[in-house]
């Protein structure tokens, strides 16, 4: 269930040095998404109809963002709700600040704090998160690596890599630059996408080959494939694997300019089930050949999701109305 294009590899090494890694091909769910134009955000229900939500590959952000989308254009009269990909993680909280985008609802926090204090007032933390339990994101291993507990028992065993996903991410930088010295790996860190992370662990459970990456949860991964997260006894990550919570964050004034989209995103809520079997929807559909907009709405006509959604729709249509 892979939704990737073209893209290049960055390995750092553990002399910091960078290479260009080989290009990975395959299906990818930007390309299904368009490339997109920004437009000034406005209301449904009669009113601009217009809102551009910034998102990353990541594929719990990639489901919530194609949900709004979805609920603003059928259930709120919405005419033009565009997405913007942005490549890294600073970039797509740039892109709120700077009015290019008008929401990303994606936030891990406290990790993407610093991101955060970047922009200052440009942007606006939704303060309860829609996401719903706790969040995991470490460095994990297939089960069949037999005795790999502790990212320290990784020095005895292949492949010499940690393949990964985003630069930016907080997770990776501890990585690099804490836990491969502290625990003296012979290790290099490979940056990718989060398409491609998934394409290689894919490839190597198949063939049951060593594999190091990093994961988390929510993710449809965790129900896909059988992996341990490593412990970390040095605590060389800090906090970077501590539980987050999982936030929208808009840009200034988007309250009050657009308070149906507003009200729908702050009411929005899913649990580690919902989002993984909403991603898993909108990866059979992907692999059907159809648009992700299709997997959501296969994933609505579930009696149990459209009902964790009405209460959303319900309070933007309240906001409408004053």
């Amino acid at each position: 269930m892979q939704n990737l294009a073209g893209l290049a590899v960055r390995i750092t090494g553990r002399d910091g040095g960078v290479s260009i890694g080989r290009g990975l091909r395959a299906l990818f769910v930007g390309v299904v998404l368009g490339t997109l134009a920004v437009l000034p955000a406005g209301c449904g229900l009669g009113g601009q109809e217009q809102i551009t939500l910034g998102y990353l590959d990541w594929d719990e952000n990639v489901a919530n963002s194609n949900l709004i989308r979805v609920l603003l254009e059928d259930e709120l009269d919405y005419e033009n709700v565009e997405l913007k990909r942005a490549e890294q993680v600073p970039e797509v909280f740039r892109g709120v600040a700077e009015g290019e985008t008008d929401v990303f609802m994606d936030a891990w926090m406290p990790n993407h704090r610093q991101y955060v204090d970047e922009v200052g007032s440009r942007v606006e933390v939704y303060r309860k998160p829609w996401y719903v339990g706790r969040t995991v994101f470490g460095v994990a291993v297939p089960h069949y690596m037999e005795g790999i507990e502790t990212i320290g028992d990784l020095k005895s065993s292949e492949p010499g890599m940690i393949t990964g996903i985003e630069p930016g991410a907080v997770l990776m930088e501890k990585i690099s630059q804490n836990a491969v010295p502290q625990y003296d790996l012979d290790f290099s860190v490979v940056e990718a996408s989060t398409p491609a992370m998934l394409l290689e662990l894919q490839k190597a459970y198949a063939q049951q080959e060593p594999f190091v990456f990093i994961a988390w949860s929510p993710h449809w991964m965790n129900l896909e494939y059988d992996f341990r997260y490593l412990e970390d006894p040095k605590n060389a990550l800090g906090t970077a694997d501590d539980p987050q919570t999982l936030h929208a964050v808009a840009r200034e004034g988007f309250a009050e300019d657009d308070p149906v989209a507003h009200a729908l995103i702050s009411a929005m809520r899913l649990d580690s089930t919902q989002v993984g079997s909403l991603e898993v929807a909108i990866n059979e559909a992907v692999d059907e050949g159809r648009e992700v907009e299709a997997g959501v709405r296969d994933w609505l006509k579930e009696s149990a999701n459209r009902s964790a959604v009405q209460p959303w729709v319900e309070a933007a249509r309240q906001a409408e109305e004053g």
